[in-house]
């Protein structure tokens, strides 16, 4: 059954914002290599970072869908259906993130894993809200007010955030592998989340066939 949804499932993923967000980020990653500037590796790391916010933004439409109350009575759980849409997009985020990387002077380039870590960490909060305006509202686009939080949130965070937490480091800080370590505790935090917020709620499962919200 899985493999019979990849392509009813492929043909209506909303792939304009991914796509524009995943042409912006390839932009701003190569635009150093463009005029010939020569970061430094603080500058490098945050210009990973603003290119792993921009994806998020794209990902935070992954799971929009005009026509969820009208396909809320179909056999597929909505876990599996969100699943699939994030499987048939991971490949194509996992080679955008490649070429950003690849793209930035080596000279200047932070450890991969650990800017990586932070874009997938990006990414998962992108989704895990997706999922939780999808499942607490009867919201079909849950991605402009998850791009919009999520972009308030990543200008406010390194503002308001206490020096402690160590979220926002350079590479030749101590701090590094700590702040990599809560890092991954957010990812975590993010799957989990999506992952309560993937099954239908309980008082709602009795209208799926009454056209009620997916």
């Amino acid at each position: 059954m899985t493999l019979a949804l990849a392509v009813p499932v492929w043909r209506t993923l909303p792939w304009r914002a991914p796509a524009a967000a995943g042409a912006v980020g390839l932009l701003l990653a190569a635009t150093p290599v463009v005029v010939g500037a020569e970061p430094s590796p603080w500058e490098t790391l945050t210009l990973l970072r603003g290119t792993a916010l921009i994806g998020a933004l794209g990902l935070a439409f992954l799971l929009d869908d005009p026509a969820r109350h009208l396909t809320a009575a179909v056999p597929v759980r909505r876990p599996l259906r969100q699943a699939l849409r994030v499987a048939l997009v991971a490949p194509l985020a996992a080679l955008w993130w490649t070429a950003v990387l690849l793209l930035v002077p080596s000279a200047s380039r932070p450890p991969a894993g650990g800017v990586t870590l932070e874009a997938a960490a990006l990414g998962m909060l992108a989704l895990a809200g997706a999922a939780a305006v999808v499942r607490l509202t009867d919201e079909a686009c849950p991605g402009p007010p998850i791009a919009a939080t999520l972009l308030l949130t990543a200008v406010l965070a390194p503002l308001l955030m206490p020096e402690s937490w160590a979220l926002f480091v350079p590479p030749d800080d101590p701090r590094w592998p700590l702040a990599h370590d809560r890092w991954a505790m957010l990812l975590g935090a993010a799957a989990v989340v999506w992952g309560a917020c993937g099954p239908e709620p309980v008082g709602r499962r009795g209208t799926r066939g009454a056209g009620g919200p997916a």
